[in-house]
């Protein structure tokens, strides 16, 4: 799904910005330095002056003159920094500023092949976007570690649960060095969704591209690009931003109709994701014997051997709340 112009430059009026506000800042700390720093603005104004000569020097067929500049230089910085430190002042004080180093806030960074590629982080601020709708950003808000509570959990249940907590987390602290898929199974209100809105935040938040969907909503998306002939061009928009975002969640597996174009679309997305090593998480009320039967064989198979199964038991915590809420009323 590509961006709208409006979207697209409002990304790129969202850089300029950056770039606007770290300059400021930098030109402030220059003039702070400056004015504390006794002799700094002397050994700053002396780099223009040195690269100058040395210049002159190359055009009059100086071959050392290069490398002396080098020396000059790298001498300078030494310091620079040896003013700083004297003064208080962090060494890397006067270094650019960047809301992202890799892009330098251009929203762009060069392939190994030599081609211009949007950077991690526009590919962030661009899914962002392109699906708000999936309500993500309402539900991380509201799921996450800092609302967890092991209250509404007792014996077997609490034990299940707090090992779900504990894989959560290790998936989060592993996420881009070990490709690890994670199935969160078992009966309805049991906290499958509230785990994944906390992953979701946690990479979110780590600068990892997330895509959320309900299954309902997943299936209806792809079928409406894919039925719509004026809608093809978007839909491998889509797919490629389907296939590649690191982490796909998909909440509420079973809560579609399903027929044999979801089955094939599941099993594509399972299949291709795994090919190019990006995780996948699903939530599901399903039994795993109800899985088997409700899907395809291949489908199963992906699952029960790619994905580590996280089963959750227990009342549900929904009904549980208003019941606990009601009684302190009365």
């Amino acid at each position: 799904m590509a961006l709208t112009n409006s979207q697209y430059k409002s990304v790129i009026r969202d850089y300029e910005h950056t770039r606007d506000t770290n300059r400021a800042l930098s030109a402030a700390r220059r003039e702070e330095v400056y004015s504390a720093v006794p002799g700094y603005r002397d050994l700053a104004e002396s780099v223009s002056s040195l690269s100058v000569a040395s210049a002159r020097r190359m055009l009059d067929g100086d071959e050392g003159a290069l490398d002396e500049l080098h020396r000059d230089l790298a001498s300078v910085a030494h310091r620079q920094k040896r003013l700083l430190a004297e003064y208080g002042f962090p060494s890397d004080y006067l270094e650019p500023l960047y809301g992202c180093a890799d892009c330098q806030d251009t929203g762009y960074v060069t392939s190994p092949e030599g081609l211009k590629e949007k950077c991690r982080c526009f590919r962030q601020k661009e899914i962002r976007i392109l699906y708000a709708q999936s309500n993500i950003q309402n539900m991380i808000g509201q799921e996450n570690f800092t609302t967890l509570s092991y209250d509404y959990y007792k014996g077997a249940d609490l034990r299940r649960f707090e090992a779900a907590v504990t894989l959560s987390r290790d998936f989060i602290r592993n996420f881009g060095e070990n490709y690890c898929n994670l199935f969160f199974y078992g009966t309805v209100g049991t906290g499958k969704s509230f785990l994944s809105g906390c992953i979701a935040r946690e990479l979110l938040q780590a600068g990892h591209s997330v895509i959320y969907f309900s299954a309902s909503g997943l299936f209806d998306t792809l079928a409406r690009y894919s039925f719509d002939y004026k809608t093809r061009d978007a839909l491998q928009d889509f797919y490629e931003d389907f296939y590649g975002c690191g982490l796909l969640i998909i909440d509420d597996l079973g809560t579609e109709i399903t027929n044999s174009f979801v089955t094939s679309q599941l099993f594509s997305c399972l299949n291709e994701r795994h090919l190019r090593n990006k995780s996948t998480l699903i939530s599901t009320n399903l039994s795993l014997e109800e899985l088997r039967d409700r899907y395809s064989d291949r489908i199963f198979s992906r699952i029960t051997s790619g994905f580590t199964l996280c089963k959750l038991t227990g009342p549900d915590i929904r009904i549980l709340k208003k019941r606990m809420a009601n009684e302190k009323k009365g």
